[in-house]
Order: structure tokens, then sequence, then C-alpha cells
């Protein structure tokens, strides 16, 4: 007989992306169990679903197995937790709309990790920031923390590489499934973090990139995480989605300051002036939490 955690890997393998679909069916079914002895026409009356919604839905349930899904991610190395597991990291627990899956290749254990600071920030970063960003890293306490980024090209890059090179785990969350890392770019890197830390996507492994994928994942970023980072972004940036992720999530949010005259200070600066903590040393960073 199969468990929650089972039936909501089931159901997510074919809403994987789409958290709302999985959140109405747990409204009328917490368990998950009913849903899988409906007909067509008691899903079609008894569940939100449209009636051509309700077809492929009962056809998916009459027609792929659980175990088989299991062994799919087995052969590939591929673990999962569930928002139902005592291991799910209770930091990304507290967010408002917490992942009902998260799939990994790596060091699970880092999850749940008491020392966890996100890095984000434009994905073409100057000298500035990278000199910037390792000055505060190889400040850290060695092998005590953890760095948690996209993966992007830029700022992520410099986090996750940085981190490596100073003696911190990291932590990379994709906005696609294993199947489809990107960007191509990195794949050596993520190669590598799949191997020696994680590798974390809320995407089943089939799910290609999308536009908006990136956006939504970028929540998980700041909700590992005790503080988010940001290094350099312009007026209009997506790693400001982060910020604001994290001040939904009530975490701390640290800007580092640049030059007036570079466009990737715009970003940075106006979060200072919104409140972030400015950082001009990583005890910045550190003072806001108990560290013991």
């Amino acid at each position: 007989m199969s468990t929650i955690r089972e039936r909501l890997l089931h159901l997510h393998y074919l809403y994987g992306d789409n958290y709302a679909m999985i959140q109405k069916l747990l409204s009328v079914d917490p368990t998950l169990a009913k849903i899988y002895d409906m007909s067509l026409l008691e899903l079609e009356l008894y569940t939100p679903l449209s009636p051509s919604k309700a077809s492929k839905l009962h056809h998916y349930l009459q027609t792929t197995s659980i175990s088989a899904l299991q062994s799919h991610l087995h052969y590939h190395h591929i673990t999962y937790i569930t928002i139902y597991d005592e291991e799910y990291p209770p930091l990304l627990k507290e967010i408002p709309d917490p992942p009902h899956v998260l799939y990994l290749q790596g060091n699970s254990s880092l999850l749940c990790h008491p020392r966890t600071l996100s890095v984000v920030g434009t994905r073409s970063p100057t000298q500035y920031a990278y000199n910037g960003l390792e000055t505060l890293i190889k400040q850290l306490e060695p092998e005590k923390w953890v760095i948690v980024s996209g993966l992007a090209v830029g700022v992520d890059t410099f986090a996750h590489t940085l981190a490596v090179k100073h003696g911190h785990a990291t932590i990379a969350v994709l906005g696609s499934g294993f199947e489809h890392i990107y960007p191509a770019a990195n794949r050596s890197l993520a190669t590598y973090i799949r191997q020696h830390h994680l590798l974390v996507s809320e995407y089943p492994p089939y799910c290609p990139p999308k536009r908006w994928y990136f956006p939504k994942r970028n929540r998980i970023i700041s909700g590992l995480s005790r503080g988010t980072l940001i290094v350099e972004a312009k007026a209009r940036s997506g790693s400001l989605i982060t910020a604001d992720c994290a001040l939904d999530q009530g975490r701390e949010v640290f800007a580092l300051p640049g030059p007036i005259t570079s466009p990737y200070s715009c970003g940075t600066h106006y979060l200072i002036q919104q409140g972030a903590k400015l950082v001009h040393s990583v005890d910045d960073i550190t003072s806001e939490f108990s560290l013991s």
C-alpha cells in the first residue's frame, strides 16, 4: 500500500510545475488516497478539474506506477524529499509556498545546515563583484557555511566556485529538471556540485527550463537561507525578485555597495535605501545571526 509521500511524488510527476493544482487536489483529498479510486465522472464531480484535466489525471493514475517512477529516480541517482518528511528543511517549510517535493542529487544533509547564506546577482558581473565576493567568502569560517545560489552564469557561478575554493559547501537550486541542466555553460560545474555538494530542483527530472521557472525557484534560494546577499544588480534585475522573496519570508537581506558610476550598483543601492544591510565586511552578515 502506498504512503502519502509516494502518492504526492506520483502526482507531482504530472503537475510538477503547477503548485496551485496540487494544492487544489490536496484541499479536496488531503491524503491523496481517494482520487485513486475515483471514476472519471467522480473526478469531474468532486475535484476542481475541468473535464479534460480530469480525463488526463484519470488516465495518468491508471497507467503509471509509483514504483516505476521511484526506479527511474534511483537509476539516475536522484533522491526526493516531500513536505511530509522529517528531513524536509525546516527553514524552507516556513515560507508561504514551500515546494511539495524537492528532487536532490548529492549530499542532502546540506539542506538542514545551520549556517546557510544565499548569494545572487547580475549575469554580467564586473571584476569588482568577484573581488568583493571573494573577500567576504574568504572571511567566513571555513567548512562551516553553505553558500546557496542558482547556477546561473555570472554572480551565481562566482558564488558556487568561490565557496568551493575557500572550503565551504554549496547548494545549486535549478530552474529545470536534472535531465535539462541550464545553462549549458555550467554543466561541468553542475556535475561537480552533484558529486561533492548538492543540486536541488522542485521540478521533475524531465522538465526543461522555462522562463517563469526561474523567478519561482528564487523563493527556494532565499527560503533555504538565513540571509540573502545581493552582490551586483541593475535597477531591473531578477536578483531583486530574490531579495523580495527573502523579505516576504522574514529573512535578512544584505547588499554589497558599488561604485556610483556602475549601472550594476543601482539595484544594490536601491535595496540599501529600502533597508537592506550594507555589507562592508563579513561581520556585517554574521553579526545578524546567533551562531553557536
